[in-house]
């Protein structure tokens, strides 16, 4: 049974301040507990229902927890079986920009399109984003969540985006209305590709910095599309074989 300090504890997890005072966050569900056990992750506990609690035998520590007190610790409305309690990552290294492609981040706010723009990033085999600042932070629940465990190949870096661009060596592609039909543009092996907040785009600091600006046609009557979806639409332009 759980003791009351513990489940504040795990629920003081689910904010932002304690998350990073701790270095800590929550993972959810046996698909991302499964990833985050075979990724050289460092799982501090693991909280979970007698039925996946039997299958598991590994190292790491398992509290076997009724469905109710799942509930109570879970950031889900549906609690999923295993909530994990997970150090973040540290990056050590910098990112490197050239030969490969790298998603850039200007003030993505909503978790599920962080997450989402994660799992694209995954797909297609791009394994680092640089975001900027004031986006959403990595370790939200919703945006781990959302990753579904890609969270665990795609590296992650925050940093001032003005003073990165203007220092690149390698192209830089902007998604921007205005910008040149992007199925002019060849497949790239180098470069970035910088997507905007979602209401208001890129931001005009950025823009001075972008050598390839380009923009997905539009043949019907929508004004705009989701960020995570449009990153879908031109990263698979954009790294066509």
């Amino acid at each position: 049974m759980l003791s009351k300090n513990e489940l504040k504890y795990i629920q003081s997890l689910c904010q932002k301040k304690q998350r990073q005072s701790e270095g800590l966050f929550i993972a959810e569900g046996p698909k991302l507990a499964d990833e985050l056990l075979k990724n050289n992750y460092h799982i501090k506990k693991v909280y979970a229902l007698a039925g996946w609690a039997e299958q598991y035998s590994g190292p790491v520590e398992v509290v076997t927890v009724t469905e109710i007190e799942l509930a109570k610790i879970s950031a889900l409305q549906t609690p999923n079986q295993v909530l994990a309690i997970v150090e973040q990552k540290k990056m050590v290294k910098e990112p490197l920009l050239t030969k490969r492609l790298t998603l850039v981040l200007d003030g993505i706010q909503d978790p599920g399109n962080l997450g989402t723009i994660i799992r694209i990033a995954d797909w297609f085999g791009i394994t680092q984003i640089i975001a900027s600042e004031d986006t959403v932070e990595l370790y939200n629940p919703k945006v781990v969540q959302s990753t579904m465990g890609s969270i665990v190949r795609v590296n992650i870096w925050y940093r001032p985006l003005s003073a990165l661009l203007e220092a690149s060596a390698v192209p830089v592609y902007g998604a921007l209305l205005n910008g040149k039909n992007m199925h002019g543009e060849p497949p790239v092996t180098e470069g970035v590709l910088v997507i905007g907040n979602e209401s208001k785009g890129i931001g005009q600091e950025l823009r001075a910095f972008i050598t390839h600006p380009i923009t997905i046609p539009r043949l019907g009557g929508a004004e705009s599309l989701n960020a995570a979806v449009a990153t879908g639409i031109i990263v698979s332009h954009l790294k066509k074989s």
